[in-house]
């Protein structure tokens, strides 16, 4: 099995040269975010990811954490390793310095978050999680409830969690049944929540559960959803965080992969820990708004789904490209009669490998824009800027979790596939990649919602305005690919615009005849914009590496090695992606479900 390596001067490529980090240090208060930092940043970084975490990470998958008389253990290491990971300062990377932050871009962070996810995807989970709470409880809770909570969640000594689902309803959340009955200064919350990623574990003093309810009189539906903050502990009468909140951790699932990961099901007013039913909740703004204010923790999350299954693949490919560098097996097909030779010899093993890597790179830089486009977003003193950056997070956040993701497991799936019948064999650790990375195209939104949500919300909303803006973006970037030797990747790049904006003419059209028909294209028209996306960041990967090099550097020519391939072996699906649909609505549309029945 081989030893995680973090692709530092690859993530500093694509971070300097594709993703605008001279751009992003120019907005108020990133000034210090320079080249150099992000270099030493991610090199310690690399030393925690490599030396700490990836040791750990085929240890948490045979552990697991476990529940035990109402107490939820970690594996052995990982309350050590979640020490130094806070001592660090990892934690708050992107929060403001006044909180105990670093104030670092969000393009820094999802630089850094590769690195956790690709050593230890199931360690990296809580502070993803933790981030997204902080998020939100900064943009949306009160000035009282930022002083409470903000500072030790941005230091990590607490973790935060969402808690959205339940057991009946699953992503339908207008469904949910958690109710909320105002008691005084507080609310008192009673009902179950399921699939609560670290929603109990002993690696932090406090665990803050961010928890969608209803209030009694509340409106059906998902405007009737109302969002609290909840605290594993409460103060006591001397001000300290140690009276335990009526929340009981009922069981933790069993699940396929990411053992390591508690993921529980928590009881909210059972009675288990106080004699007033009701788990202690605040409500964060108003009533009634929870929705609107959990998608702000929810965006965030997505991202970090994308960067997270990107690094899973990266990690995956490593090992599968060292395998294939250390197995003997066959002869070289040109010369059959010679010594027997290392798999990596192999034309259809060069293809796999090279198709982990093409995706890899290009989604990679494709995930560092959406990072960039938060800040823009967020900071940019210019409206215009900012109304661009806001465009690019709306379209790309469906996209980069989704089509990282989905593209992420088939990745994982091809690293097994190199493996041959070893791959299927746990020692080889290629199957636990395999098992860690199939959550990813679920949760945060299942991928199939994402899908619905680019074509739905980033689309038919607006008639198409953000979507043909951020298309405008693209086609006026890559004519910034100016080389004579990259005129091919430039057309097919431009060609491929021109059949989204037709197929983007072409849902309009569909919605208005039969809301179901964009429905049921919304998975080819996702696969198209990511497809596309993924190939505009390559030219311009290759653009800057034939700027870049000198003769002196291997990486500059592979880079440009690694578009031409994906150019000729991936960039071609926009076709099919846009065939599909111009002639695929009609049959998914009218599709009767009595076709699924199972004849006995």
């Amino acid at each position: 099995m081989s030893n995680y390596k973090a692709p530092v001067k690859d993530i500093l490529f694509a971070t300097r040269h594709l993703a605008d980090l001279e751009g992003i240090t120019a907005l108020p208060g990133y000034e210090d975010a320079t080249h150099d930092l992000l270099e030493a940043i991610l090199q310690e970084a690399a030393k925690i990811g490599e030396e700490v975490l990836d040791p750990l990470n085929k240890v948490g998958d045979i552990q697991g954490s476990s529940l035990n008389n109402g107490e939820v253990k970690t594996p052995d290491g990982w309350k050590e390793a979640y020490s130094t990971f806070i001592e660090g300062g990892w934690n708050g990377l992107p929060f403001s310095p006044d909180r105990g932050g670093q104030g670092l871009p969000w393009l820094v962070a999802t630089a850094v978050q590769e690195i956790w996810h690709s050593s230890n995807m199931a360690f990296g989970l809580c502070s993803l999680l933790t981030q997204a709470a902080i998020e939100a409880i900064e943009l949306h809770g009160t000035e009282d409830q930022k002083t409470d909570y903000l500072a030790n969640l941005i230091h990590g000594n607490w973790s935060g969690t969402m808690n959205l689902t339940e057991p009946h309803c699953g992503s339908d959340l207008a469904m949910i049944k958690t109710q909320a009955v105002s008691n005084g200064d507080h609310y008192l919350i009673t009902g179950q929540k399921i699939y609560i990623t670290y929603g109990d574990h002993d690696m932090v003093d406090n665990i803050v559960h961010l928890v969608l309810a209803r209030l009694p009189d509340a409106p059906s539906g998902t405007k009737g959803i109302s969002l609290f903050i909840v605290p594993k502990f409460l103060r006591d009468e001397n001000g300290n965080w140690t009276s335990r909140n009526d929340i009981e951790t009922i069981s933790l699932e069993h699940k396929l992969g990411i053992h390591g990961s508690p993921t529980a099901v928590l009881g909210y007013g059972t009675g288990k820990y106080r004699k007033q039913k009701g788990a202690v909740g605040y409500l964060v703004g108003e009533e009634n708004q929870g929705m609107t204010y959990m998608f702000t923790m929810m965006n965030i999350a997505r991202l970090a789904v994308g960067i997270q299954g990107n690094g899973v693949a990266e990690r995956a490919y490593q090992q599968a490209a060292w395998f294939a560098g250390d197995r003997i097996q066959g002869t070289a097909i040109d010369n059959p009669q010679g010594d027997r030779v290392a798999i990596i010899n192999h034309p259809d093993v060069k293809r796999m490998l090279m198709l982990q890597k093409c995706r890899i790179e290009g989604l990679r830089s494709l995930g560092l824009i959406l990072g960039g486009s938060f800040d823009k977003s967020l900071k940019s003193e210019d409206p215009e800027t900012r109304e661009l950056a806001q465009a690019m997070v709306d379209v790309l956040t469906p996209i980069v979790k989704s089509y990282m993701t989905e593209l992420g497991l088939e990745n994982v799936s091809i690293a097994l596939q190199v493996h041959g019948g070893m791959g299927f064999i746990e020692e080889t650790g290629a199957a636990q990649y395999y098992r860690d990375q199939r959550i990813t195209p679920i949760y945060e939104g299942t991928n199939g919602i994402q899908a619905l949500d680019l074509i739905g919300r980033k689309l038919l909303r607006d008639q198409g305005h953000i979507s043909r803006a951020v298309i405008s973006f693209i086609r006026a970037d890559i004519q910034n690919v100016h080389q004579p030797e990259l005129k091919n990747m430039k057309d097919q790049i431009t060609a491929s615009l021109d059949l989204l904006e037709s197929s983007i003419a072409s849902i309009l059209v569909m919605a208005s005849e039969d809301i179901r028909k964009p429905a049921g294209i919304c998975d080819p028209y996702l696969r198209l914009w990511g497809t596309i996306c993924c190939g505009w960041q390559l030219a311009r990967a290759a653009g800057a590496a034939l700027t870049l090099d000198d003769g002196n550097d291997p990486f500059y020519p592979a880079k440009i090695e690694t578009a031409r391939f994906y150019f000729a072996y991936e960039m071609p699906k926009a076709n099919y992606h846009a065939s599909v649909i111009q002639n695929g609505a009609t049959s998914i549309a009218e599709l009767d479900i009595s076709l699924f029945e199972v004849a006995g």
